[in-house]
């Protein structure tokens, strides 16, 4: 497996719960979230600390997930994102304290799992 890990745990416990996107750049990104999640997300399970999303390893899926993590790593510090992958899955980790966890906990609530193939 390979993993992406940004920003270390202390950053993100020191940085106040806040986006930093605009509300354009917000919708935009929930945009692409819904679409990724609509071609390939497999999963999404609440975490102690936040939560993991699942997704298949298709063809430009990686690609797609680690430039949405860069993102999110840019506009909401106060989350730890965590890539990781394998032949067989990709998984996100997104972790937080205190009211971040809440936060995490609400903000991919409303993503639509992929069918499963046939």
């Amino acid at each position: 497996m390979t993993a992406a890990h940004i920003p270390d745990e202390d950053t993100a416990a020191s940085v106040p719960v806040a986006c930093s996107l605009t509300m354009e750049g917000l919708a935009k990104q929930a945009g692409h979230w819904a679409r990724l999640a609509a071609r390939a997300m497999t999963g999404r399970t609440k975490i102690a600390d936040g939560l993991r999303l699942g997704f298949r390893p298709e063809p430009g899926i990686e690609e797609e997930l680690r430039a949405l993590v860069a993102v999110e790593t840019q506009c909401c510090p106060w989350a730890t994102w965590t890539v990781q992958a394998s032949a067989t899955q990709l998984v996100l980790d997104v972790r937080a304290a205190g009211d971040g966890v809440t936060v995490l906990h609400g903000m991919f609530t409303g993503l639509q799992q992929a069918p499963v193939p046939r």
